[in-house]
């Protein structure tokens, strides 16, 4: 193991500049132009990094190998209002929704939001929009009209008439609350504006948002505005960032603090925040250059950067410190820190890629972009952190009183320079028979105790609203202002009817239809249906003057024919111009897991038995569609995607350790932690979704770091004929107290999310804190515990290939 000989000479001119691998001949024999390439290469990609953009697009959350989802976007164009959508409330403050001022304000927020970039006009609908219709049988035949009487004009009488049409079009609970107060705009968006550029919902929603602070400001229009949907809620969440910014400042402050006073050396604490800094610049500028922007689920990805920088960086400045105590000049001390973790550095970082690049098996777009930025992002830091701060620490070296704290720490081992004597005393312990099984026997209580918990962790969302957002935000109390007053809420299921051209009027089809929209009004979560079938039972009770007993499908094609093309002449959103598609639209009482699952159980038993030639029922267009679909995507590729991390770190692992039996030991630690990660989530009511299926396996990707710098510089030493507990001793004066340092320094920085207004920023804040800290002692306690089983002699014959050094 000669690169664990460090050199104690002060007779640094006498080092061979020619030992050493190559990669390291070619970096330090070179350094001054090395660092002048990354100092371009840093200019530039922050010029870069100026035009990059913050957005999110509806179609990026979309899982578009998923059946429901291709049925989605194959019948888009025809399914009128069932895609992404804004409802915007106007609310009276005194009174009910039938006075002048108000319909006046309604109609002129109206005309605002008409006009907005993205909206899909024709088919917007409010009060004063002429697709909402009514109608009634009267014994002359039916009449019909706008809700918004043709000659309106302000006063009693068309006011009066407004009422009524109102309740002949049966609006109450659906465009107007039901004491009246309120009424609602329907906004569907569309999904690209003329140029085939998606729509900027931020843009968007800023927009809506002044036109709602106007008219709640102003005097003249006594309203209050409640607005939801999928583009205000990503506006919320972008408006956040500058709150996030505020946090990742923090977490850099809370990592300075902890890294000096850990090193007492400012100049090299600085450096390793810097550096990495460095890399997040060299990641946001290959974005950019990329022509990608960030969004609001991948706006943490930034810290884990740094994160994973001041990892690494922290074991390079340790590395160096000590060499420099021990007599080293900078330089020297740098090429040897260099030859010795640098291997055990790209694994580490190797493995953390993987754990961010293995997020491409899963087949939601937005999830695949924040797997590519992490992957460069980390990938950018094995030229910033493992090459970069040992060739500037070559320059600036360290404090000398950092340096001599250094050595006195390391030559004790037990850190007794740092007032840790007890702690690191006590980690010893575990290398012992007692304490190793005492460990041993608490992981298998604390894994058997994960794994019950955590048979409860549901796909999806848990609460109601937007758990995104906190339950006190502005978005979520819109949200259950609207619930509590409407009728039917926003969460939309529709199952798509496919038939041949011109017939979804066919008889059989149509009482199918029927059939489906009862079964689905007995779901329990479902509010209401709605259907064409719906339409032409009224129509057919109308025509028997409104005598509720004909309210049904009658067997005459003729007289069915008659009603869908009244119904095609009265613009029906249940119909396309070729009357081959027709939605049945289940208004559901929430847009949780267990909801959505009920429902896509009991529409895809329907369509299996009523599926033919004739008609398709194809699932599933709506919010609620979409939401079920990434539910399916989100639950199929969990297991796998963890399987998939743990596949590649195992193998990386094997290439550093060359021991299967060291590779158990390094993954206990991490098998655990995922464990006990997804019971906690089970604790705190999260679920599994796009927003959260990432953090369990960058959870691995990351945690891994920690075993391999302790658990290599270990079995160096055991391969050097120390013993378990001797060479975990070392190891932990070499790296393990700088594993332990950065366990906590990262955890301390994530912890302060907490506090965050975005609620899932806060919940991968506990889930973080809780990941670092629990990856960093279970590789401290588990370590030495496994080892003392299963690696008491290392030798040749336990490894796999040569020893290497």
């Amino acid at each position: 193991m000669s690169n664990l000989n460090i050199r104690t000479t002060r007779d640094n001119d006498a080092f061979d500049h020619r030992s050493g691998s190559l990669i390291e001949r070619g970096i330090f024999n070179h350094r001054a132009l090395f660092l002048l390439l990354c100092l371009l290469i840093t200019a530039f990609f922050i010029m870069q990094a100026k035009n990059l953009g913050v957005s999110a697009s509806y179609d990026k959350m979309l899982p578009k190998a998923h059946p429901y989802i291709q049925n989605f976007m194959e019948y888009r164009d025809g399914l009128r209002g069932l895609g992404d959508n804004i409802r915007v409330v106007v609310k009276v403050k005194e009174g009910t929704i039938y006075q002048k001022d108000y319909l006046k304000t309604l109609a002129a927020i109206n005309d605002e939001i008409f006009i907005l970039h993205g909206v899909d006009r024709p088919w917007m609908r409010s009060l004063v929009t002429p697709v909402v219709r009514w109608t009634e049988a009267t014994e002359e035949g039916f009449r019909g009209g706008p809700v918004l009487p043709n000659g309106y004009d302000g006063s009693a009488r068309s006011i009066a008439q407004l009422e009524q049409n109102v309740m002949r079009a049966g609006l109450v609970g659906s465009l107007v609350s039901n004491d009246a107060t309120s009424s609602m705009i329907v906004i569907p968006l569309v999904s690209q504006d003329a140029d085939g550029e998606p729509i900027d919902y931020h843009a968007l929603a800023t927009q809506i948002e002044d036109i709602r602070t106007r008219y709640e400001a102003d005097p003249e229009h006594p309203v209050s505005i409640h607005v939801i949907g999928f583009a205000k809620l990503i506006g919320d969440l972008i408006d956040g960032l500058y709150q996030v910014m505020v946090f990742f400042v923090a977490a850099l402050i809370i990592t300075l603090v902890i890294l000096f006073a850990y090193t007492h050396c400012i100049r090299s604490s600085i450096l390793v925040i810097a550096c990495s800094l460095v890399g997040v610049s060299w990641q946001l500028g290959m974005i950019a250059v990329l022509g990608l922007d960030l969004d609001p689920f991948s706006m943490l990805v930034p810290f884990l950067v740094v994160a994973v920088g001041v990892s690494h960086g922290a074991q390079k400045m340790n590395g160096i410190m000590q060499d420099i105590g021990r007599g080293a000049s900078p330089y020297v001390a740098a090429r040897l820190t260099f030859r010795r973790l640098f291997l055990a550095g790209l694994t580490a970082l190797a493995a953390d890629v993987a754990g961010f690049a293995v997020l491409m098996v899963i087949d939601i777009e937005v999830i695949r972009e924040l797997a590519l930025t992490a992957s460069i992002g980390v990938g950018v830091l094995i030229i910033t952190n493992l090459i970069m701060i040992p060739i500037l620490m070559s320059y600036i070296g360290v404090s000398p009183r950092a340096a001599k704290r250094s050595l006195a720490a390391e030559q004790k081992r037990t850190g007794e320079a740092h007032g840790f004597t007890h702690v690191w005393r006590f980690l010893e312990k575990f290398t012992t028979r007692r304490w190793a099984s005492a460990a041993v026997i608490a992981t298998v209580a604390l894994a058997a105790w994960g794994l019950t918990t955590s048979r409860d962790l549901q796909i999806g969302d848990l609460d109601a609203g937007a758990p995104e957002l906190r339950p006190d935000s502005r978005y979520n109390l819109d949200n259950a202002f609207i619930t509590t007053n409407y009728g039917i809420s926003s969460d939309i299921f529709a199952v798509m009817v496919v038939t041949a051209y011109d017939g979804c009027r066919d008889y059989q089809t149509m009482t199918e239809i029927d059939r489906l929209a009862w079964h689905l009004e007995q779901v329990p979560g479902v509010q209401q249906t709605s259907s064409l079938a719906h339409t032409i039972r009224n129509y057919t009770s109308g025509m028997f003057e409104g005598n509720p007993k004909w309210g049904t499908i009658s067997d005459n094609q003729g007289l069915i024919d008659s009603q869908v093309n009244n119904a095609v002449a009265w613009n029906s959103e249940f119909l396309n111009t070729h009357c081959d598609l027709t939605p049945v639209v289940a208004f559901l009482s929430d847009h949780k897991a267990e909801t959505l699952q009920r429902v896509v159980d009991a529409a895809s038993s329907f369509a299996e038995q009523a599926n033919n030639d004739q008609h398709q029922f194809l699932l599933a267009a709506g919010n609620s569609g979409v939401d079920a679909a990434t539910n399916a995507v989100v639950d199929s590729s969990n297991r796998k995607m963890l399987l998939y991390v743990y596949l590649v770190v195992a193998a990386l692992c094997l290439v550093i350790f060359r021991s299967f039996l060291a590779l158990i030991v390094a993954l206990v630690p991490l098998m655990l932690t995922s464990i006990l990660t997804e019971a906690l989530m089970v604790l705190l009511g999260i679920g599994v979704k796009v927003s959260t299926l990432p953090v369990v396996a960058l959870g691995v990707g990351i945690g891994i770091d920690y075993a391999i710098y302790l658990l290599s510089s270990q079995l160096a030493f055991q391969r050097m004929g120390y013993g378990v507990s001797e060479a975990y001793s070392r190891a932990l004066a070499a790296t393990g107290k700088v594993v332990g340092l950065v366990g906590v320094t990262l955890a301390a920085g994530v912890i302060t999310w907490i506090w965050s207004p975005i609620k899932f920023q806060a919940d991968m804040g506990i889930l973080l804190t809780f990941m670092f800290a629990c990856n960093m002692l279970g590789a401290l306690i588990l370590v030495p515990a496994l080892s003392h089983f299963l690696l008491p002699r290392l030798t040749k014959q336990d490894t796999i290939g040569r020893p290497g050094s």
